[in-house]
């Protein structure tokens, strides 16, 4: 017990930590000599990728890497497909350095249903590249994994599957540096952070002494901009191409102000009630269900009013 708390006070010192280095320049932290976070406390428990592969999680998938690490389950209807959605925007940033010095894991908390074959087909559904193994173990194995990483809600696993923690977790196990993370980051942060950050800079370019003086004056963001960003653009554009989801360009025209406001707030529900345009949806984009984002009145008002701006 006293480990594991030791662990979660460290996680959030490194998101403190993580979020001073984003503003500002500095050097990298990394585990003080004789850090604990290694071989001797992550479990090498066995798992099973997407192709029916058996892996060790400490041996094959983090020693020595840096690394990316998500619990989903496949028949999710909640927040697990706006995390996958980002992190796909995260993998298209780092481009073909994923699976050769970032790694990316998602790693299901329902192996009943979550067979190597179910995995393979939720992947297929995100147009998930290479580098990013899907895996599943045993109940077991896979919570002391999650309590391990500071990423299990006891109180949530009592009510339903549905609320478990969807925080994630980066990190570097060769330096011991980890942090955890929202699937609401902006994707070029957390790509900046996996991709330079965690790898001690040693890939840094001349970009690093570009001066603050030529900085142009950052614009102000509304929050139906900034919902947008953070919520809906790793799977919506505001133009006509679509992505994992359609296009949005003069959606609060085509679609009715009630229907749209009642979609945006509780989209679960509707396809729960077989609202007839919600199953539509559903169906045309692989079926991959629109998260429940718990948005409030307020927010919802201001995304429509974002989406109804010609100024994007």
């Amino acid at each position: 017990m006293m480990k594991t708390s030791c662990f979660s006070k460290l996680f959030l010192c490194n998101v403190f930590i993580g979020v001073i280095l984003t503003l500002g320049s500095g050097p990298a932290w990394a585990a003080p000599p004789g850090s604990p976070w290694g071989a001797d406390y992550f479990p090498n428990i066995p798992l099973v990728t997407q192709d029916g592969k058996t892996v060790r999680f400490y041996d094959d998938l983090i020693k020595d890497k840096v690394i990316a690490i998500n619990f989903i389950y496949t028949h999710c209807g909640d927040t697990c497909p706006l995390e996958t959605a980002s992190l796909r925007q995260v993998q298209k940033l780092l481009g073909d350095r994923v699976g050769k010095d970032v790694f990316f894991y998602s790693i299901s908390i329902d192996p009943k249903h979550d067979t190597p074959k179910a995995l393979k087909e939720y992947a297929a559904k995100f147009n998930v590249g290479p580098g990013w193994t899907f895996l599943t173990g045993t109940k077991a194995d896979t919570t002391l994994l999650r309590k391990k990483l500071g990423l299990y809600r006891e109180e949530a696993e009592a009510k339903k599957l549905g609320e478990h923690n969807v925080s994630f977790m980066i990190g570097n196990e060769a330096t011991g540096q980890w942090m955890k993370r929202s699937p609401f980051d902006e994707p070029k942060v957390l790509a900046w952070l996996l991709g330079r950050k965690l790898h001690n800079f040693k890939v840094a370019t001349s970009e690093q002494q570009v001066s603050y003086a030529a900085a142009k004056q950052l614009p102000k963001i509304s929050l139906g901009e900034d919902l947008f960003r953070s919520r809906c653009d790793s799977c919506h554009s505001l133009g006509t191409e679509d992505g994992l989801g359609p296009g949005l360009q003069g959606v609060a025209k085509r679609r009715e102000r009630a229907w749209l406001t009642r979609w945006l707030k509780m989209p679960d529900r509707m396809l729960t009630e077989k609202d007839p345009i919600a199953t539509d949806l559903f169906n045309r984009y692989k079926k991959l269900p629109m998260p429940n984002l718990r948005l409030t009145d307020a927010d919802v008002e201001a995304l429509i009013k974002y989406m109804e701006s010609p100024m994007h």
